[in-house]
């Protein structure tokens, strides 16, 4: 089943945050553009790549009103000592959700019951808490925060603008579409 416009099931949890342990739930999903992140693992391989290239981007996360919640099975005990021993995660200024009982995981339909580890899922949520958008991908196959940022902008201005799409490899500024009886055929 599709999870597009559907809402974020509730969940409680902790995550570790500029130095801090802190309570993050469902809620906090609210009234904001949000992207939760689900990666396999702390201290692994591809993980830390797609975790840094978010940090290296969160500003123009944040220009766009979006917060970013990572998410893994671990604790946020060990999200705590993956960030003061890499350099890498040291940057992150994000949320890092320990989800250790996989319930998030589940809620998101990303775990791999298995290995009780994440799929790489990567979910936008607009403010009302529905997901816009739904990418997973295989264990190693990375992602980008340049085409993450370029599709939020496209779900923010078709949000902006009913009765407008927009067409592949839009980008902001770029002309975009009125779905009509008119234009049946004709792209």
């Amino acid at each position: 089943m599709s999870q597009i416009n559907t809402q974020v099931k509730p969940f409680t949890a902790t995550a570790f945050h500029n130095g801090k342990f802190v309570p993050v739930s469902d809620a906090d999903l609210k009234g904001k553009w949000s992207v939760v992140f689900f990666y396999p693992a702390d201290f692994t391989f591809v993980c830390p790549t797609e975790l840094g290239d978010l940090a290296d981007n969160y500003a123009e996360f944040k220009k766009l009103g979006v917060e970013i919640y990572s998410v893994s099975t671990d604790t946020h005990f060990t999200h705590k000592a993956w960030h003061d021993t890499s350099d890498t995660i040291g940057k992150i200024q994000y949320p890092m959700i320990g989800d250790p009982t996989g319930v998030i995981c589940r809620n998101f339909d990303v775990m791999i019951e298995a290995d009780g580890l994440a799929d790489r899922g990567t979910f936008v949520v607009d403010p009302e808490g529905k997901i816009q958008l739904v990418e997973v991908t295989a264990g190693g196959i990375g992602r980008d925060a340049s085409e993450l940022l370029r599709k939020i902008k496209a779900a923010q201005y078709v949000a902006a603008h009913p009765g407008e799409v927009c067409p592949a490899k839009w980008k902001e500024g770029d002309k975009t579409l009125a779905p009509s009886l008119d234009l049946v055929g004709k792209i």
